[in-house]
């Protein structure tokens, strides 16, 4: 069952049938999803391949070792597959291998950061959603932090968003920063 954002489900998510057919108009991706995703495939079959391989020269293969190699290649992909991150005008989903987590950006309640090392941005709307994700994608992705922002604005407009001002506020020098990094590589400004 799907979780149910209002009366009328976002546009394009049917809440009684749990359909996630997102949108497609003014939508933004993360741009470096497939290339991350191209890595992970990568990462895994040269580990299955060098498993195999190992195996084969020791001359200890056999169906139940491949299928055993397999399986860890598999859950490797699995650990080192990227989420997608996708936004839209009012919400923000995160979908990971299993599936997709939805939350309306211009409800938002919170907007706090987790861990020191590996951090990540926890995004709270008023409706119970809750997505986790690298702020790293944002500051990799300046139209996705637009569409984002524009949508705190508004959730802080309505009064919803009650927390991780600073969070936030750290977000967009980091995001600044990189765009005009990326501008001046471009133009050849940059030392």
């Amino acid at each position: 069952m799907g979780r149910r954002i209002d009366g009328h489900g976002i546009d394009g998510i049917d809440g009684d049938s749990g359909e996630r057919a997102l949108p497609s108009e003014g939508l933004v991706h993360d741009r470096h999803w497939a290339t991350e995703l191209r890595s992970a495939i990568a990462c895994a079959g040269s580990f299955l391949g060098l498993l195999l391989l190992v195996d084969a020269a020791a001359g200890t293969s056999s169906p139940a070792r491949v299928a055993l190699w397999s399986g860890l290649a598999l859950l490797l992909f699995l650990v080192l597959v990227p989420p997608r991150v996708t936004a839209g005008e009012g919400w923000l989903g995160v979908r990971g291998p299993w599936r997709t987590r939805l939350v309306r950006t211009d409800r938002l309640v919170s907007v706090p950061t987790k861990g020191s090392a590996g951090q990540r941005l926890v995004l709270r709307d008023a409706l119970g959603g809750r997505v986790e994700f690298d702020p790293r994608i944002l500051t990799a992705n300046p139209l996705l932090w637009h569409r984002l922002d524009t949508d705190v604005r508004i959730s802080a407009s309505r009064g919803s968003l009650r927390q991780g001002w600073a969070a936030l506020g750290g977000l967009s020098e980091r995001v600044d920063r990189e765009t005009a990094l990326a501008i001046f590589k471009v133009s050849g400004l940059e030392e």
